[in-house]
C-alpha cells in the first residue's frame, strides 16, 4: 500500500510538469487528483499498521476536490492549484501524523518519532500555504508565490525521501519487535514462555533488592495426561487457555505469569508477603474449581489446579531456591490429593539444580 502511494505521487508529480499541455484546466484538475490519491494510499498503508483503515474519508476528500475542480476550474485554475488543492494534501498530512502518533505497535520505536516530524511538517506546509500564502502573496506580490513554490516544492522532496525510509525503518523495527515478542510468548496461552519467565524473573528479583518480600507459585493442573486422553487434546487446548485467562485475571498485570511445561505454570509475585500470596494461590485453585471448562456430549469438564507456595523469607531470593522450594511444595499438594495450595516446609532442606 506504501509503494502504490509513493508511485502514485510519482505518476502526478509527472503529470503536473505537463499539466500546461492539457486544454483548459483539465490538466492540472488531473495531476492533482492523482497527487491526492498518493497521499492518501500513503495515509491508508500507515493506518493499516494499526489495522484502520480510511477509506470512506479518502473516497470523500477526492469527491469534494473532484467537485472543486468542476465547478470552479474554469475560472479559478490558478487560485485552486496554487491555495485550495493544499487544504486536502495538509488534511492527509496532518492524518498520516496523528495515525503514526496513535499506533499502538510501534509507539516506543524511535524512527516513529522522525516520520511523525516528518509529516507534520508537510502538514504544517501545505496549511500554511492554503492559508497564509493568498494573503501574503496579495501583499507583498507574485514574487513571494515564486519563493513559496520553491520552497513547497523542496519540502516536498525531503517529504518524498525521508519518510519513505523512516517508515521502512519503522516497519523493519516493528517487526523484530513482533517476532522477538512471538519467540518469549506461548502459542497456545498467550503467556510467557519458559525462556521469558527465566529472563524476567531474573530481572524482577534484580530490581526488588534483599529487602522486598517475593513469592513465587508453581501451579500444575491435576490429572491432565487424562483428561487429554479421555476427551481429546483440543479439550485440553481449551483448559489449558481457561486456566491461563483466570490465573491472569488473578495474579494481575505485576506478576510474572508464564507457562513453563505442558501443564506446568509458574507465577512470580513481587512485594508480595507469604499471606497475600497465600491469598493469591487460593482464589486462583477455588475460581479454577468452580469453572466449566468445556462440555463433550452433554457432560461438564471441571478441572483443578494444585499450587506450591515460595516466600522469600523460607527460600531465599534467587529464582532457582524459589521454584526448587516451589516445586517441593507442589509435590506434597499433589500427594494430598490436589485442588489446592501448599507452603513451604520449613525444616525443608532444599538442594538447587541448575
Amino acid at each position: 500500500m506504501l509503494a502504490a502511494g509513493y508511485a502514485t505521487l510519482a505518476i502526478g508529480c509527472a503529470a503536473a510538469v505537463f499539466r500546461r499541455d492539457v486544454p483548459g484546466p483539465w490538466g492540472s484538475a488531473l495531476s492533482n487528483l492523482v497527487i491526492l490519491s498518493g497521499y492518501l494510499l500513503v495515509l491508508h498503508g500507515v493506518a493499516l499498521l494499526s489495522g484502520r483503515q480510511y477509506r470512506a474519508a479518502s473516497l470523500g476528500l477526492l469527491v469534494v476536490m473532484a467537485l472543486t475542480w468542476m465547478v470552479g476550474g474554469t475560472r479559478f485554475e490558478s487560485p485552486i492549484w496554487a491555495y485550495v488543492s493544499a487544504i486536502p494534501i495538509a488534511l492527509a498530512s496532518g492524518m498520516t501524523s496523528r495515525e503514526l502518533l496513535r499506533g499502538d505497535g510501534f509507539k516506543a520505536l524511535p524512527s516513529r518519532y522522525i516520520a511523525v516530524a516528518v509529516t507534520g511538517i508537510h502538514a504544517f506546509t501545505y496549511a500554511a500555504r492554503a492559508v497564509a500564502l493568498p494573503w501574503l502573496a496579495a501583499r507583498h506580490g507574485s514574487g513571494l508565490l515564486l519563493a513559496a513554490s520553491a520552497i513547497t516544492m523542496y519540502e516536498g522532496v525531503l517529504y518524498s525521501v525521508v519518510l519513505p525510509m523512516t517508515l521502512l525503518k519503522l516497519i523493519r523495527e516493528e517487526t523484530h519487535g513482533r517476532l522477538l515478542q512471538e519467540s518469549q510468548t506461548d502459542y497456545l496461552t498467550g503467556l510467557g514462555n519458559r525462556r521469558w519467565f527465566f529472563e524476567q524473573g531474573e530481572r524482577v528479583i534484580a530490581e526488588g533488592g534483599k529487602n522486598r518480600p517475593l513469592a513465587l507459585l508453581a501451579l500444575d493442573l491435576d490429572h491432565f495426561k487424562k483428561l487429554n486422553d479421555r476427551y481429546g487434546h483440543e479439550t485440553g487446548d481449551e483448559v489449558l487457555k481457561s486456566f491461563a485467562q483466570i490465573a491472569r485475571s488473578v495474579v494481575g498485570n505485576d506478576a510474572v505469569l508464564a507457562r513453563i511445561g505442558g501443564e506446568e505454570f509458574a507465577a512470580l509475585l513481587p512485594r508480595h508477603d507469604e499471606a497475600r500470596a497465600k491469598a493469591v494461590g487460593e482464589a486462583i485453585v477455588e475460581r479454577f474449581a468452580q469453572t466449566v471448562l468445556h462440555r463433550v456430549e452433554g457432560k461438564e469438564i471441571l478441572a483443578t489446579v494444585s499450587i506450591g507456595l515460595a516466600h522469600s523469607a523460607d527460600a531465599g531470593q534467587s529464582l532457582g531456591e524459589l521454584l526448587a522450594a516451589g516445586d517441593e511444595a507442589l509435590y506434597r499438594a499433589k500427594s494430598l490429593g490436589g485442588n489446592r495450595l501448599e507452603g513451604v516446609r520449613k525444616t525443608a532442606s532444599l538442594r538447587v539444580v541448575r
